[in-house]
């Protein structure tokens, strides 16, 4: 099977691996977006997907549109493709490429679709609290991530689980589903399905005031926020913003709780019946961390960021920072 693999970050990297060692399929060449100048250095740094690609001696094309860059629409034409593969590969595809491959263009998306079309799946999927989440492979149409659904795979989702650990679950899950999806529709052993529009959600491009943190919501519903847009909620300390990378809600919240958390509620003194000012620190826990008051209960901080310093445990920043009970932090901006 003759295949065009469009797709840009490490996200992507798994399922281009899977189709490269698979002996079925022949990619002929990525399509990727250009490259980028990173902060440091503003050195131009190619794409997760262009760097596998390179290793592996594939035409690389990197275009700025892609729908209207005539010379790469010329090539995509010339290669008379089986079938062209889009994972993440951040631009919209017109309809003249989506007709150009004999079986189509599939997409391999994060999420259980029609729930989360769009651009942050796995970020909304956790700002939600969702338990259970996945992969969809779709014949892809000119809509955003409204096409026939092909196959899908599901994965649940653990408390502590954040969109790292998530995308790097899901990007492996996706590698598999698509090399079976590609293999059933060789042997025209799927029948697309049509997804049910009225059940759709969204996950648009997350911004920047989605990072503030706010004291009066629940120690759950921050929890989703700090592991759904990780690593760049904040919070204010000490007049100085301070990012919280990971945390953990201590008592009921509707998933199984994790053997360390449950050791750790063990060891607490009974604190069900503090009420303090939300962002107020009610709790230092030796080796751990300081624990803070919400709107609705009670928020470990696992592991935080001073400006211009690395991520620390919540125990190295109490140390360091010689934090007390009572000391309250601020809103995030």
């Amino acid at each position: 099977m003759k295949i065009v693999f469009f797709g840009t970050p490490q996200f992507a990297v798994p399922t281009l691996e899977k189709l490269l060692n698979h002996s079925k399929f022949d990619v002929l060449a990525v399509v990727t977006q250009p490259d980028k100048r990173r902060e440091r250095g503003n050195k131009l740094t190619p794409s997760p997907v262009k760097a596998i690609a390179t290793a592996h001696n594939l035409p690389v094309w990197q275009p700025e549109k892609v729908k209207k860059d005539t010379e790469t629409l010329t090539k995509l034409k010339e290669l008379d493709a089986d079938v062209f593969v889009v994972v993440a590969y951040g631009q919209i595809l017109s309809s003249k490429i989506l007709k150009m491959p004999k079986l189509g263009c599939i997409n391999v998306h994060g999420s259980i679709l029609p729930k989360y079309r769009g651009a942050a799946p796995i970020q909304w999927c956790l700002y939600n609290g969702e338990k259970e989440t996945g992969i969809t492979t779709m014949l892809m149409d000119v809509g955003m991530d409204t096409g026939p659904m092909l196959e899908i795979a599901t994965t649940p989702i653990g408390l502590l689980d954040n969109t790292q650990d998530l995308a790097e679950r899901l990007a492996a899950i996706g590698g598999d589903l698509l090399v079976e999806t590609l293999l059933k529709l060789e042997r025209q052993e799927i029948q697309p399905i049509p997804q049910d529009n009225l059940s759709a959600t969204y996950a648009p491009l997350i911004q920047k005031e989605d990072y503030g943190l706010d004291w009066s919501k629940s120690a759950i519903q921050l929890h989703n926020q700090i592991r759904g847009f990780y690593p760049n909620c904040t919070a204010t300390f000490r007049n100085n913003l301070l990012k919280i990378t990971a945390s953990a809600p201590l008592g009921s919240v509707g998933y199984r709780i994790p053997p360390e958390l449950q050791e750790l509620i063990h060891k607490l003194p009974d604190l069900s019946n503090v009420s303090d000012k939300p962002g107020a620190v009610v709790n230092i826990t030796k080796g751990i961390g300081a624990i803070v008051q919400t709107g609705e209960g009670l928020l470990l901080l696992r592991e935080v960021q001073l400006a211009g310093k690395r991520p620390q445990s919540g125990w190295d920043f109490v140390n360091g920072t010689r934090l007390t009970v009572g000391e309250v932090f601020g809103a995030g901006r």
